[in-house]
């Protein structure tokens, strides 16, 4: 008998499962250009609670992950500083794909294709859970945000500015 194929694997939800990680799945209806505001709305939790992962790259553009609260941008001038180097732009859309394997809209900061240095804001740390991109548009998964730091190794920073 075939191995029934689980409905939402991603190359992000393998590596969660590999690293024993316990998440919750939070399959919505996906919306060109929506952003956190959409997937917020349709899983109805807080922006704030919804993370964004954001491929950068700094001036010898060498990339870099931020995970960033859905209702905030990154302040590019002081994540330049926090880690420290000159400065630090958002990689065109498909120079982040070739860094993460990943779609816009679809990014997730497990099972990327190349290693990468994460950094995450410092609020959401704090949060008793988060909600980050699965691997797919139109899907996040519910993870405590402590495997950020615990997984990734992610490096907190802060960088938010409101939006």
């Amino acid at each position: 008998m075939a191995k029934k194929e689980h409905i939402s694997e991603t190359p992000a939800t393998q590596f969660l499962r590999k690293h024993g990680v316990a998440f919750s799945e939070h399959p919505y209806d996906y919306e060109e250009h929506g952003g956190t505001a959409v997937s917020s709305r349709e899983l109805g939790v807080s922006e704030h609670a919804v993370v964004k992962t954001l491929v950068m790259q700094d001036e010898a553009a060498r990339p870099l992950i931020v995970l960033m609260h859905g209702d905030c941008k990154v302040s590019t001038k002081n994540l330049a500083r926090a880690i420290p180097c000159k400065s630090v732009e958002p990689c065109k859309p498909e120079v982040a794909q070739r860094h993460s394997g990943y779609l816009v809209g679809g990014t997730s900061p497990f099972g990327i294709r190349k290693a990468m240095p994460v950094y995450v804001e410092e609020g959401i740390l704090a949060l008793p859970k988060i909600y980050i991109n699965g691997g797919r548009r139109g899907f996040l998964v519910g993870i405590d945000p402590k495997v950020l730091v615990d997984v990734l190794g992610a490096r907190a920073v802060q960088c938010a500015l409101a939006e």
